[in-house]
């Protein structure tokens, strides 16, 4: 079963971005691409991540482009396991040693991952990589790591390890009881809570962060708004995301269109932060382009 309706390659906007993605983006792009526009397999794109596979069965290799370690980081481990939930497949191989990785890595005090390890610092990355210390668990990435193995329970048996049993309490405690801040922190809350349901312990996560969503400024709704700020598609980038029910339907028009505009003339869309490198902004344009193709079609643009 697809995740996501095919794409329509008889759209200009696609066939726009076709061409971007063909000229421009890495072959794991190109075959995101052929599959989400039903011209190739779901098999072809985990082929071509586990070629990102480390033998610590972590992932690495840049393939967080901004990231140009080959060393395998927990921000490589939560990219794999968003372009795996992307296809709907979780290959043994991959989780099996992606699992090893996880397990040996997890915070022995307080379970889940760090933002980054510090190896990190020995090859070329953005500013915001830069690591100092690694031996404390971060809500970024845990809270997605932890649900993104939860929503591919039927794939594995995970659910079963220690290791993850403490991620996801490590998780809890810390929307529970911390004062969390800034986008990239609180959507790792929000991915969470989403794969949370029916018991009292949700119910007062959903509370807080229905609080924080709902506060003025959080969620942007100028879809012209400069700056470091999070706008609505940040926060809701399919149709089904948590944070739609806290925009009025004619803003969340107001950034299908802004988005469908911001296409580049050369079929890709742009990155919003100073690129690494001239490498680094391609992948992500490819990257970042076939986010925004899901987007529009979720919400049944294109």
């Amino acid at each position: 079963m697809r995740k996501y309706p095919m794409l329509d390659m008889s759209h200009p906007i696609v066939q726009q971005a076709s061409d971007f993605i063909f000229k421009n983006a890495r072959l794991l792009d190109r075959l995101r691409f052929a599959h989400l526009s039903g011209q190739g397999s779901p098999e072809a794109v985990m082929q071509a991540l586990a070629a990102y596979q480390n033998k610590d069965g972590g992932l690495g290799n840049a393939l967080e482009p901004d990231i140009r370690s080959p060393y395998s980081q927990p921000q490589g481990a939560e990219f794999a396991l968003h372009l795996m939930d992307e296809t709907g497949v979780f290959p043994e191989n991959l989780m099996t040693g992606l699992g090893q990785f996880l397990e040996r890595h997890s915070n022995p005090h307080t379970g889940g991952w760090p933002y980054a390890f510090r190896s990190i610092n020995e090859h070329p990355h953005t500013p915001w990589w830069t690591t100092e210390s690694d031996d404390t668990a971060s809500i970024n990435p845990t809270g997605s790591i932890a649900a993104l193995l939860l929503k591919s329970r039927d794939w594995h048996p995970f659910l079963k390890e220690k290791w993850l049993n403490r991620a996801i309490q490590y998780t809890w405690d810390t929307v529970e009881s911390t004062d969390l801040t800034g986008f990239h922190n609180w959507i790792h809350a929000v991915h969470f809570l989403e794969q949370q349901t029916g018991d009292l312990r949700a119910a007062a996560l959903k509370t807080r962060v229905d609080q924080h969503l709902s506060e003025p400024g959080v969620i942007e709704l100028d879809p012209r708004a400069g700056g470091y700020v999070q706008k609505v598609l940040d926060w809701a980038p399919e149709s089904t995301s948590y944070a739609v029910q806290f925009v009025p339907e004619q803003i969340l028009s107001l950034h299908l269109d802004h988005l469908i505009s911001e296409q580049q003339d050369d079929g890709g869309w742009p990155i919003s932060w100073e690129p690494l490198s001239s490498a680094a902004e391609n992948e992500w344009r490819g990257h970042l382009t076939i986010e925004r193709l899901k987007t529009l079609s979720s919400y049944g643009r294109i």
